[in-house]
């Protein structure tokens, strides 16, 4: 089909303009059975939610109409969740993602090309695989989903939304790796990141056995709202490219100078763990200063990994640099057989370079501190740096200079050609 781009610079696009790009997308077609697939609410802000709510109500009764929230490796989402999300959608309607079990394989990204892509970084071949779902002869699949920087994918959404949001254990385990080993710094906020790379061989060679149509949506939040400034429907890979292109724009915030203090909130709804509240690591390390500090208030943290097995990772070994994940991951099997969880030991360490302190609501100090962040009770950060009371970007607050970052999660932050 051919690409349907809607994009608006200074405000948000509106409801009826969204709901004529999804007319058109279903315009001509013949459906029985469709599948959505959206973002679980990690990605709450994504702005797919009433998208979501409209073709369901759009096609009901007269199509079976399924939703496979894209949830990867997180917690599955509950009814509460589901009906903050997406709106009066009957429960029946949903289908659990279970990434370990249930799936079906599809194909093998070959080592030869994994050694390519990683410039002999990594050279094990990526086994492709995705939710059982899909094998039920849907007439059309719509995949929605933000585009925004990311540090894994360099920019997220499109075909990682199936491969890793319902994809399986190999798939999740081995990109996260390869953007450990490639350098998360390098490719985040680009296109065509090693990760990227091997979504993009997946797909061409793997889903287009699946009638597969992408939604995307570039987001920014202005004056405390969400606001939609692009919007683009295809099956061909120019869809993302656009939305790259526009995101990279209204998602990559550049600052004058490096940080001393930067400060990032939370929202308790969104983040309930560090794998992933650790989006306040990532999207900023670019922008700490060498022996600053990053505040993360974070009230609805309650534990560090979405499922049991990596969050034991997580509390055994730490935050704690490269060097010691890559020695404790070739010493123990436990670890090298979660290379996510290896990867993301990486990802959320600052390599010494800034320190962390984790405010978190529902963890002890014992916890915080035995990962290797610092800690400090959520009560007493929130009362140092009210988030009601802060304003995005620099300010002087409390005699110090610092940069406040309501939602991490939305961009990245950094000085321009600044490296780790």
């Amino acid at each position: 089909m051919k690409t349907i781009a809607l994009t608006d610079q200074h405000k948000s696009i509106d409801a009826q303009r969204q709901a004529q790009a999804l007319e058109s997308l279903l315009s001509g077609r013949r459906l029985s059975r469709v599948l959505l697939i959206p973002p679980d609410s990690t990605r709450s802000h994504s702005m797919v939610g009433p998208m979501v709510n409209w073709l369901y109500h759009r096609l009901t009764p007269a199509c079976h109409v399924d939703i496979l929230p894209a949830v990867g490796s997180h917690h599955a989402m509950s009814q509460k969740q589901l009906s903050a999300m997406f709106g009066d959608i009957p429960p029946a309607a949903f289908l659990v993602h279970d990434w370990r079990n249930d799936l079906m394989d599809i194909g093998t990204v070959p080592a030869d090309e994994v050694s390519r892509i990683s410039a002999g970084r990594f050279n094990e071949p990526f086994p492709v695989q995705v939710s059982r779902h899909l094998n039920k002869d849907y007439d059309l699949i719509v995949s929605l989903g933000q585009v925004v920087p990311h540090e894994v994918a360099g920019m997220a959404n499109h075909a990682k939304n199936i491969l890793v949001g319902v994809g399986g254990a190999d798939m999740i385990h081995r990109t996260h790796w390869l953007g450990a080993v490639c350098g998360m710094e390098a490719a985040m906020g680009e296109d065509h990141a090693p990760a990227r790379q091997v979504f993009d061989y997946a797909a061409a060679h793997f889903l287009q056995q699946y009638p597969i149509v992408y939604v995307l949506t570039v987001v920014t939040q202005q004056q405390g709202e969400d606001c939609l400034h692009g919007l683009f429907i295809g099956d061909e890979r120019d869809a993302l490219e656009a939305a790259i292109a526009l995101s990279q724009k209204r998602n990559v915030f550049y600052l004058e100078k490096p940080a001393k203090k930067v400060v990032c909130y939370l929202e308790s709804d969104e983040f309930t763990s560090t794998w992933v509240g650790n989006k306040a690591i990532y999207r900023t390390r670019l922008a700490v200063a060498d022996g600053g500090t990053l505040v993360v208030l974070a009230p609805g943290v309650n534990t560090f990994g979405e499922d049991p097995v990596l969050d034991g990772l997580i509390r055994k070994y730490g935050y704690r640099g490269t060097p010691h994940t890559l020695k404790m991951a070739a010493e123990n099997a436990d670890l090298a057989e979660n290379l996510s969880a290896a990867a993301h030991l990486i990802h959320g360490s600052s390599e010494g370079r800034f320190r962390i302190v984790y405010a978190a609501g529902e963890l002890t100090r014992a916890e915080v501190e035995a990962v290797g962040f610092d800690y400090l009770p959520y009560g007493e950060a929130a009362a140092l740096y009210p988030p009601q009371a802060l304003r995005e970007g620099y300010q002087t607050h409390g005699g110090e200079e610092i940069y406040f970052i309501s939602n991490p999660a939305l961009g990245l932050w950094k000085v321009e050609n600044k490296t780790v």
